[in-house]
């Protein structure tokens, strides 16, 4: 008896096969990232690595914090009730003066000084938010209300003028009746309290020397921060 071999895949039949498997191997990754409603396959597309990004955009943090335009205050500092956070020294002499429209007085409950590298810092302690104030360099302080003169021992003084304040409690007790230093600074000699009447508390930074000064606000805290370079 005669055995014959098998008869050679058809060219048809083989191409068939081939398109099948190749429409598998092309199915199978999209099913492994899951399946949606109605179990349809989906698959997670990840962004583009050479996209530009939008201006305004952080891929990493979201939207891009927006620079302030030029000439904004900065906000006010927080650096906690002794102000210790580092500064660049003061540079300039010019008058400061800021004006706010309020009705309640601020109350002024102390000054405090201390030496620091390169400047003294007076603190006046505040409550009840933040007055307006005039900051300036003068040769001559007088008393609110009487204008007797101070001795200031031929030193200039930095005269400070807060409005609409007062260092005193609605029964007329002083919450500050002077400010004497803790111990010797590098410029500042003397704090006097010139005035407290009709909404206007006043004071002098008497110093050695005329010198660059800054001023500063802080809250938590209310707080007036005058740094004089030494």
């Amino acid at each position: 008896m005669s055995t014959s071999s098998p008869a050679p895949a058809r060219p048809a039949a083989r191409l068939r096969l081939l398109a099948g498997l190749a429409v598998l191997a092309a199915v199978t990754p999209l099913a492994a990232c899951g399946t949606g409603s109605g179990g349809a396959a989906t698959a997670t597309i990840s962004p583009d690595p050479t996209a530009p990004v939008r201006p305004g955009e952080d891929t990493a943090t979201g939207p891009a914090a927006t620079p302030a335009a030029p000439g904004t205050p900065a906000p006010t500092g927080t650096a906690g009730p002794d102000e210790l956070a580092p500064t660049p020294l003061p540079t300039g002499t010019a008058p400061v003066r800021v004006e706010r429209d309020r009705g309640e007085p601020v109350l002024v409950t102390g000054v405090r000084a201390a030496r620091h590298d390169g400047f003294d810092r007076v603190v006046v302690d505040l409550k009840g938010g933040m007055p307006g104030y005039t900051v300036r360099w003068v040769d001559e302080l007088e008393q609110d209300g009487s204008g007797k003169p101070f001795d200031l021992h031929g030193r200039p003084c930095l005269y400070v003028l807060l409005t609409p304040a007062q260092a005193h409690t609605d029964d007329g007790a002083p919450t500050w009746t002077g400010a004497p230093l803790g111990g010797p600074l590098g410029n500042v000699t003397r704090i006097l309290k010139a005035g407290d009447f009709e909404g206007r508390v006043s004071a002098g930074i008497v110093a050695a020397s005329k010198a660059p000064f800054r001023v500063r606000e802080y809250t938590r805290p209310d707080r007036l921060v005058i740094d004089v370079a030494h």
